[in-house]
């Protein structure tokens, strides 16, 4: 493989004309920049409709889009908004307001669908992808039953409701006009973002797109794939998910979703498992799959303990699912997400069937966290830290005077004043042949600037951006020369021709 380098940014980050990134003209332009400078991998995270505390690892769906990336702006360039109908939204600032935008845009892509309906703009397209997706209409079920009961979990919705996946006794039908519109939302969602996509690897970049290794209870995967996991008799998940306690947190961290029936899942050979990832390399060049170790063994909470300090670990048949993943899925790339306190065995797995895995520069300089410290390889993805990391400057700023000394001396041979830069330069040299830098750390910026914090709920975890591209602009160049020293300007491999 050829060495390159790449950006992780959240398409949520970079900036957008109202309050939040999103798959318009700055999407683009943050595109065009990189691919300037010489990057060729953008990892962003879920793109699926935010659930719980905004967090894109509890969404309500593994195949549905979050409209809040929606971008207006293309709207009006398909003819389905005038520019003149948009109110001004006023910007707050590095956060994102996660309310505020979504129910601004809601207003808008209302709208969108009457024109569509009214004139005919679009209608052969959403009609096509309606057709095409069969996953389109639960999740649509899901959604306007779920805004008809004010959000509630479907586990608090009448009995039939929750049932409907299962018996189709309600009257889905009555709710057609609403139906419609979900389905028209996630028709614009998927249109600009596959654009985008084309966009980016037609100039030779691959998106890296993070899926979580677990889904929410309150999501169309368990309401309409209710044996699929550990439920009672209400569908109330008997056992949860999460990690004993480690690096990031004294109790560990009781993430709260449903476990997985694994022997079902074995007996309709894994297919909850192979309709998902045939959909994910639908949407991104490489799949990095969330807690990696979770297909070798699981953290099972009961679910009446409040943390994730009492619970045990159960073998998962990784082996089984991953041949039959490369049966069905030969051409998949897989980024495992390795980290943390892991046994062997995890990998083992991992080499097995040849994916990559992860390294975190924060962990491997950390002489109190050992679990990180093994030799970098080809197939070793380096990063300086990922979206549940401090960020480079913010993690050394917070070390002893004895650790800075002590990473000083390591990297002694690197010239730059400032130590975070002198460990950027070493990583682009890493023999890794990939290595990706969230774009807080290109910045240099500091803690205000983190992404999220494991174990924690709520803001400001997720609702950093960029306000505008001007910082990068000026770095960018610095990055380009390094990216040219390091040998990392290889074209895409990983595309099909």
């Amino acid at each position: 493989m050829t060495r390159r380098a790449g950006i992780l940014a959240p398409v949520s980050t970079l900036g957008g004309a109202h309050g939040i990134g999103d798959f318009g003209k700055s999407a683009y332009e943050f595109v065009d920049l990189i691919n300037k400078a010489g990057f060729k991998v953008w990892q962003i995270l879920p793109l699926n409709p935010v659930g719980y505390g905004n967090s894109p690892y509890q969404p309500y769906s593994s195949y549905a889009g979050d409209e809040i990336y929606i971008s207006l702006e293309l709207l009006v360039e398909w003819g389905l908004l005038k520019s003149e109908e948009i109110d001004e939204y006023l910007e707050e600032g590095s956060s994102i307001d996660y309310p505020k935008v979504r129910s601004f845009k809601e207003t808008y892509l209302h709208m969108a669908f009457e024109r569509c309906m009214e004139t005919g703009i679009e209608r052969d397209g959403f009609h096509y992808f309606k057709e095409k997706h069969p996953w389109l209409f639960n999740y649509a079920a899901f959604i306007t039953l779920k805004k008809k009961h004010d959000l509630k979990c479907w586990l608090e919705w009448p009995v039939e409701e929750q049932e409907w996946p299962d018996t189709y006794q309600y009257d889905i039908e009555q709710h057609r006009p609403q139906l419609e519109y979900e389905m028209f939302v996630q028709y614009v969602f998927y249109r600009q973002w596959f654009d985008l996509k084309k966009y980016a690897n037609e100039a030779g970049i691959e998106i890296v797109g993070d899926i979580p290794i677990y889904v929410g209870i309150d999501s169309a995967d368990v309401w309409t794939n209710k044996k699929c996991f550990l439920l009672d008799e209400k569908y109330n998940p008997t056992y949860v998910a999460g990690v004993p306690p480690d690096y990031f947190s004294k109790t560990g961290q009781r993430w709260g979703n449903p476990i997985y029936d694994w022997e079902y899942l074995k007996e309709t050979d894994f297919q909850f498992w192979i309709d998902r990832l045939i959909w994910s390399t639908f949407l991104f060049d490489i799949v990095r799959i969330d807690h990696f170790r979770g297909f070798d063994t699981y953290w099972k909470i009961p679910v009446s303990c409040p943390t994730a300090e009492i619970g045990e670990w159960v073998e998962a048949p990784g082996y089984e699912l991953f041949d039959m993943i490369n049966k069905k899925i030969p051409d998949i790339h897989i980024v495992a997400e390795d980290l943390g306190d892991l046994r062997e065995e995890v990998f083992e797995l991992r080499d097995h069937y040849g994916l990559s895995g992860m390294k975190i520069v924060q962990f491997e300089l950390d002489p109190y966290e050992s679990n990180n410290d093994f030799k970098e390889t080809q197939n070793t993805i380096v990063y300086t830290g990922t979206h549940d990391n401090q960020t480079l400057v913010g993690w050394y700023k917070n070390l002893s005077s004895y650790q800075k000394r002590k990473i000083l001396q390591k990297f002694k041979k690197y010239k730059e004043r400032k130590c975070t830069d002198r460990i950027i330069h070493a990583v682009f040299n890493s023999v890794a042949d990939l290595v990706i830098f969230p774009v807080q750390d290109l910045l240099a910026l500091d803690d205000a600037a983190r992404i999220n914090t494991p174990g924690t709920v709520g803001s400001p975890n997720w609702e950093w951006r960029l306000t505008s591209f001007d910082e990068l602009k000026t770095v960018l160049p610095v990055y380009k020369k390094l990216i040219q020293k390091s040998k990392r300007k290889g074209n895409n491999l990983s595309i099909p021709n």
